[in-house]
């Protein structure tokens, strides 16, 4: 058996690591290239507050800009202006955004599961079934009709979460994150020791695949916080479950409605219209709808980022 010095050994690990060292000049450029590219990422958002806070009349000025000439808090007033419909439209966006959330992460999951299972008989079968839906859908005019006469989704609450249920891209997404991090040989000594097929799931494969989970209920949570298009679908009478990108939308519209029919009201209506918000009013109804997001992101930053990087190490 050969051995190895103390000095021939001090020189294989100094060799063995150099690949993945850095100077300082490399790791400054790397961290000066990061804080443009960060900046490039926040920038935006805080043109859009500076936008929703500018007057009406310096936007007609100098146009969209970091220093505008005058300030003003009118586009936030006309919004609040709405009242108990604005904090109602709220608590329908959260509501309906866990409970979908909730919902559709737990039907990815269970339709994942067995496709992700190798002695599953028909994982072939399902996982065309899945594809399949991805690349020829029903469109519109079915999924209306099945929607709203077969299945009665219409002016409640199961009209905006169960069209979006299912989604055959997060299942694969899913499907993927557990053959990259559950090893088949733990689904095997579960088995051997007795454990069923929901205990194997919930008590093991669970625990393992959370930043997969997280992954993919922030998608999802993007997905129900954004839609407004099932709410002009399928709302017609009951307007007390709107969400809050519908009302802001409605909002919208009507503003522009009157901007552009101004001529035809009369002299003082028309002075009215013409000190609307509109252009203030677009970027702060973007401020109402991404601060809950916002705030929502750090709660799964870290388990995205351990989803990015589970496949990357072997224990």
């Amino acid at each position: 058996m050969t051995t190895i010095n103390p000095s021939a050994r001090k020189k294989i690990k100094a060799g063995s690591f150099s690949l993945n060292r850095f100077g300082p000049g490399a790791q400054a450029a790397f961290h000066i290239i990061l804080a443009l590219f960060s900046l490039l990422c926040i920038i935006p958002f805080i043109f859009v507050v500076i936008i929703s806070f500018s007057s009406e009349e310096s936007i007609r000025q100098v146009g969209f800009s970091f220093t505008p000439v005058s300030w003003s808090v009118e586009a936030f007033t006309y919004t609040f202006r709405l009242g108990n419909a604005l904090w109602r439209s709220y608590f329908n966006s959260f509501l309906i955004t866990i409970v979908g959330t909730i919902l559709s992460v737990a039907i990815t999951i269970l339709y994942a599961y067995p496709l992700f299972r190798k002695d599953f008989r028909f994982r072939g079968f399902f996982n065309f079934l899945s594809f399949f839906t991805m690349i020829f859908g029903g469109g519109l005019v079915p999924t209306f009709v099945i929607c709203k006469s077969v299945l009665g989704l219409s002016d409640n609450y199961a009209a905006l979460i169960v069209p979006m249920l299912f989604s055959p891209f997060n299942v694969i997404i899913m499907r993927t994150f557990l053959q990259t991090a559950v090893p088949t040989e733990l689904i095997e000594a579960a088995t051997i020791d007795g454990s069923g097929e929901y205990n194997t799931l919930v008590r093991i494969v669970l625990p393992i695949v959370k930043p997969g989970i997280a992954t993919v209920a922030l998608l999802v949570a993007l997905s129900y916080w954004n839609e407004w298009f099932l709410s002009l679908l399928y709302l017609n009478k009951n307007m007390d479950i709107m969400p809050l990108q519908y009302l802001l939308m409605r909002m919208q519209r009507n503003a522009d409605f009157l901007a552009k029919n101004s001529s035809m009201l009369g002299a003082d209506a028309a002075k009215a219209v013409a000190q609307l918000p509109s252009q203030s009013l677009k970027m702060a109804l973007v401020v109402f709808i991404v601060i809950p997001i916002a705030c929502a992101y750090p709660f799964f930053q870290r388990y995205v980022v351990a989803g990015l990087t589970i496949g990357s190490v072997k224990g």
